[in-house]
């Protein structure tokens, strides 16, 4: 028993430092987006067209994503899709042109997406073996990681550091600490025999609406790192370091809800945290667009990423207690969700180019709202039938 303790606990480990360098991956790339945006001389409108092609990679690779973790296991995608991965950040840094971009970012958006599934795989198996709730925590770990890339990109926005300098440094740390990880990985759920399986629609109409909560949040969420440090530059005429800055601000906001999440759930449940949560991202949203100050938007930032902050994990979790197929389920989940890229990035911009950058954002308060509102489709199913 103490020995599957232990290799429960080193699998948590293991699985909370491949989400760390998921989220710095992630955070690096958002840090430099303005000085990124200026090299190409892109409109609001461009970028925000630019931006989708990520999206589209994700949804391409997302859906085959369970089955491939049901028949190699979660350890052998994660490997296979964050090398290649973080090659594409240093590539991120070098290209000059926007189609060149456009390639990238599929590319990226691929095999980046497979690795978000396989890893949340990996997160809810330990979960389940190990009667744990620790699905925020991972997803805190993202965060924290988010915090370390947008960090770094400040800095060395600051120092002016080349974007190739700091995207190749930084894809090459990520891989090193993955593979260290990888070995503490456990294995998922064997892949029945065919004749053995069951071959029942996977999305159902409860995984329906949890896929709407979530592309819900991943819109708000994904909102603050494709606009935020572009509103804080444009808007509110800050410097590229302080817009940086801001997204850093937020990532630390959504780490720290997620490492309080298993408490905040607890006592208020899932879906409860999921209400609360969106109403305090109204909030959130409201404050960063009418503060009349930077300090105000500061706030505002932090009240949005604490409130958006446990919605993504508690639908993970909530597909993850499909009695069936828990894998098709979380990936189905997953891909609803990063559908976000799909509406998100050309909807605000297209809306800012129109009414103004500032104004564009006020739309995340509806969908955070749907979210408050949808919220009892990720109530937990432990212990029922």
């Amino acid at each position: 028993m103490a020995v599957a303790v232990e290799t429960m606990k080193r699998a948590a480990w293991g699985t909370a430092v491949v989400f760390l360098v998921s989220g710095a991956s992630a955070g690096t790339w958002v840090s430099r987006l303005p000085a990124i945006r200026d090299r190409m001389h892109a409109s609001t409108t461009e970028l925000g067209l630019v931006l989708l092609a990520s999206g589209f990679g994700s949804l391409l690779s997302m859906p085959l994503t369970g089955r491939l973790c049901r028949r190699f296991g979660s350890r052998a995608v994660v490997a296979g899709m964050s090398v290649p991965a973080s090659v594409a950040v240093a590539v991120l840094g070098v290209v000059s042109t926007l189609p060149a971009l456009a390639g990238t970012l599929f590319f990226w958006g691929l095999v980046y997406g497979a690795w978000d599934v396989g890893m949340n795989v990996q997160g809810s198996t330990v979960d389940q073996r190990s009667g744990r709730v620790w699905m925020p925590r991972y997803h805190a770990c993202w965060s924290i990681g988010g915090v370390v890339g947008a960090a770094a990109g400040a800095l060395a926005a600051k120092a002016a550091v080349p974007v190739w300098v700091h995207f190749g440094v930084a894809a090459a740390v990520s891989i090193g600490l993955v593979l260290a990880a990888l070995p503490s990985f456990v294995p998922d759920e064997p892949d029945p025999p065919r004749q053995h399986r069951d071959q029942r629609a996977v999305v159902t109409g409860r995984i329906l609406l949890i896929g709407l909560v979530t592309l819900c949040a991943t819109t708000v969420e994904g909102a603050a790192a494709d606009w935020l440090p572009l509103y804080l530059v444009d808007v509110r005429g800050a410097p590229q370091s302080v817009a940086a800055g801001g997204f850093a601000a937020f990532a630390l906001s959504m780490a720290a809800g997620r490492l309080a999440g298993t408490a905040v759930i607890e006592r208020l449940g899932r879906d409860g945290a999921v209400r609360a949560g969106g109403l305090t991202s109204i909030a959130g949203v409201a404050l960063t667009v009418f503060g009349p100050s930077l300090v105000t938007v500061y706030l505002g930032a932090l009240l949005w990423a604490l409130g958006i902050c446990l919605i993504f994990p508690a639908a993970i979790s909530a597909a993850g207690e499909t009695p069936r197929r828990p894998a098709d389920a979380i990936a189905a989940v997953a891909t609803m969700g990063y559908g976000a890229f799909l509406v998100g990035p050309p909807m605000i911009g297209i809306l800012a180019d129109h009414i103004g950058l500032g104004r564009a954002l006020l739309v995340l308060i509806v969908l955070a709202a749907a979210t408050s509102v949808l919220a009892p489709a990720v109530r937990s199913r432990r212990g029922l039938p």
